[in-house]
């Protein structure tokens, strides 16, 4: 109890911090902005770097107590914990992307009958459209039609004041997050995994906090309905479970693999593989064509996946295509401008081909199969953000077969932790030494505390 109590404080103090820097270095509305040379900005980035490392450092903590000879603590206990971890981040301006502009934008585009599958929110106009990110003002939505009347829903009730939008998209945010972590111990008991060791990896992962929470992003949504899918698929209801991975979709397409381990877990419950494809592709239908039909934006999300990808994102395939790119073009060659398009299409290709060996090789462990995949998808797509990392990771906290594997998952997630500012704009060599500073004053503190703890012991043996 001593350890967990210690965690508790831990984590604590480094949403609080994190939270209280992101005053002044985190994703401001344009009138707030302070500038990268204010010292409170540079304040505020050494204060939000120095809360990560903490909370990093509270998470790590937690696992070992977890893995350890003592007790574990409870799924509720983890519970409460996520949620005292979570609620300085609650009011916390955005942190680290400005994505939520983009949702308000859109979701005020909609209220206004707006086509968003067709133009930007440059369209809207005004003080909203102005927040959005300028590479992304032009662009037309990426999102599913059910989450975009979730977003047109609040535009309507806030009627465009930025502070009540932005509080209603991080509870709907929150409100994905719980039921992410609801559904994590019904997953990982049917997986053979410890509910607890699921917890702690799916749901008090700092990605969670850092990205679902303080930055609200919508994934939190398309997890928490595929989540709730998987569930219902499991028992005694796969056209609700087909029906929520299919909401999950119309969130965010990368969900709609949801769709083949609801088919999969039909057929190991005894179901025939004919009829479960069937039942489960016209469940999937009938919700597409309702929930776009209430939504009334048309069938535009279909294109979602064209959506352009910003030339500095730092995906696989794009630092390949950019590199090819530039030695073609060294080289005098023509064919410079194919270079891209094609990495990305090769990227395409091998994420079929491994998602196929996937299903293949864990055809008996459809929860893991699917976090491998959209894990996959992930990392081999045109577009990587540090968020999307959990598409994955949230099922494979649930499914992990082994120690192992959850230890490079969660190394992969403490790295991710810290790659991006606050702000969620490019970094510049002054900011990455500012957050710098503040994760080593960080790892200083924690040195220093660690020490103290140990003299007590050494006097004793001594």
């Amino acid at each position: 109890m001593v350890v967990l109590r210690r965690c508790q404080i831990l984590g604590l103090a480094g949403t609080t911090v994190l939270a209280a820097g992101g005053e002044t270095a985190g994703a401001l509305p344009v009138r707030e902005l302070l500038g990268p040379a204010s010292v409170h900005a540079a304040v505020g980035l050494i204060g939000v770097y120095f809360g990560v490392v903490l909370l990093i450092a509270a998470w790590a903590l937690l696992g070992r107590l977890i893995r350890g000879p003592e007790p574990s603590p409870t799924p509720r206990q983890l519970l409460l914990l996520l949620a005292l971890w979570a609620a300085p981040l609650l009011l916390a301006p955005p942190l680290f992307s400005r994505d939520v502009y983009s949702y308000l934008a859109q979701g005020a585009m909609v209220d206004a009958h707006m086509d968003v599958y067709t133009h930007g929110p440059a369209q809207l106009g005004g003080p909203l459209a102005d927040e959005v990110a300028p590479l992304w003002r032009h662009t037309a939505a990426p999102y599913g039609p059910v989450f975009l009347v979730l977003a047109s829903a609040l535009a309507g009730l806030t009627r465009g004041e930025l502070p009540a939008g932005l509080l209603g998209l991080r509870l709907v945010a929150l409100s994905g997050v719980a039921l992410m972590a609801a559904v994590l111990p019904r997953l990982a008991r049917h997986s053979g995994a410890d509910p607890a060791a699921a917890l702690w990896l799916g749901a008090l992962n700092p990605l969670v906090l850092l990205h679902l929470v303080a930055g609200a992003h919508n994934d939190a949504i398309m997890l928490g309905l595929l989540g709730a899918g998987l569930v219902a698929a499991l028992g005694r209801w796969p056209v609700l479970g087909a029906v929520l991975v299919t909401l999950a979709a119309l969130v965010k397409a990368p969900a709609a693999l949801g769709l083949a381990a609801v088919v999969v877990l039909q057929t190991r419950a005894g179901r025939d593989p004919a009829r479960a494809v069937v039942t489960t592709a016209l469940a999937a239908a009938a919700t597409t064509v309702a929930a776009t039909a209430a939504a009334g934006t048309g069938y535009g999300w279909t294109r979602a996946l064209d959506t352009p990808v910003s030339p500095q994102n730092w995906a696989l395939t794009s630092l390949l295509g950019r590199a090819t790119r530039a030695l073609l073009e060294h080289l005098g060659s023509d064919l410079a401008p194919l270079a891209v398009p094609v990495w990305h299409a090769l990227g395409i290709a091998v994420t079929t081909l491994l998602l196929a060996i996937t299903w293949w090789r864990l055809r008996r462990r459809p929860v893991y199969a699917l976090g491998l995949s959209l894990a996959t998808v992930a990392a081999l797509g045109p577009a990587i953000r540090p968020w999307y990392a959990l598409w994955g990771l949230f099922l494979i906290a649930a499914a992990a077969p082994t120690a192992p594997v959850r230890h490079r998952v969660a190394a992969v997630t403490g790295v991710l932790a810290l790659a991006t500012l606050p702000s969620g704009r490019p970094a510049d060599t002054g900011q990455l030494v500012l957050a710098v500073c503040g994760g080593v004053l960080a790892v200083v503190v924690l040195w220093q505390a660690h020490q103290t703890d140990r003299a007590p012991a050494r006097s004793r043996a001594a």
